[in-house]
């Protein structure tokens, strides 16, 4: 296992563990809406975020997107998970800018669980996400 630096030619195989780990965790959106935002991934998030590949063998399992102490996004191939791979990608994050921030919905209940598992807490909620839809967010952070 290693974590490196995103580079372009990951985008195929990262936006299609995006969209894999999306559909599972965020069954609530529709397809549209997870059509949109694949395209963010590939078009902005990707290109602009500061991104780590957790790869096994050569291959890409996972990543994570960073906006300064910020996490924009972590996402594990749905059939790799359960294995350490989002808990070493935070460590990495953590490692690198200490405290950490993220929102993540409140109906992603694993993930939720995931980050306080992690050390993080509650910090505030908002009632719609980024889009304006009615998909509650919680805002958690974790001490360097």
């Amino acid at each position: 296992m290693i974590i490196r630096p995103y580079e372009q030619t990951d985008t195929a195989q990262l936006v299609s563990i995006w969209r894999a780990a999306s559909e599972q965790a965020h069954s609530f959106f529709a397809k549209e809406q997870l059509d949109h935002n694949e395209q963010l991934v590939r078009d902005i998030y990707l290109p602009k975020a500061e991104n780590w590949v957790l790869s096994v063998e050569n291959d890409p399992v996972g990543f994570i997107g960073l906006i300064d102490h910020f996490i924009g996004g972590l996402f594990v191939d749905p059939m790799r998970q359960g294995h350490g791979y989002g808990r070493a990608l935070v460590d990495h994050a953590a490692q690198l800018k200490g405290r950490l921030e993220l929102e993540v919905y409140s109906r992603n209940q694993s993930a939720v669980g995931f980050y306080q598992r992690l050390g993080f807490v509650e910090i505030s909620r908002r009632p719609t996400d980024d889009h304006g839809l009615p998909f509650e967010l919680i805002k958690m952070q974790r001490d360097g």
